[in-house]
């Protein structure tokens, strides 16, 4: 599930954020609000993210939170994703990983 790019740029900005706002994320990710509102659906289902809707002024806004267990499996795929890099330098330099 994380390991789509997309979530994976939400539970990492999210992660560097604390807590980050839908509008952020929409931007930083080059996404429209309907497909950025569907990754957001599937982690919060997923218990990775918590989505909180509120006020700031008159303004409605949503802001998303990591869970621990957001947290844990952004931790795993980063470990999958630096064994794979690993791989893929030690094959170009002929050495075994």
């Amino acid at each position: 599930m994380v390991h789509q790019r997309v979530r994976l740029g939400i539970l990492t900005i999210a992660h560097e954020a604390r807590r980050v706002e839908f509008g952020y994320l929409r931007n930083q990710l080059g996404l429209t609000a309907g497909n950025l509102s569907q990754h957001l659906t599937v982690l919060e289902t997923a218990g990775l993210v918590e989505v909180e809707k509120g006020y700031a002024g008159r303004r409605g806004r949503t802001w998303i939170t990591l869970t621990a267990a957001g947290n844990t499996a952004l931790a795993e795929e980063i470990g999958r994703l630096k064994q794979l890099i690993a791989r893929v330098d030690a094959a170009e330099t002929g050495e075994s990983a």
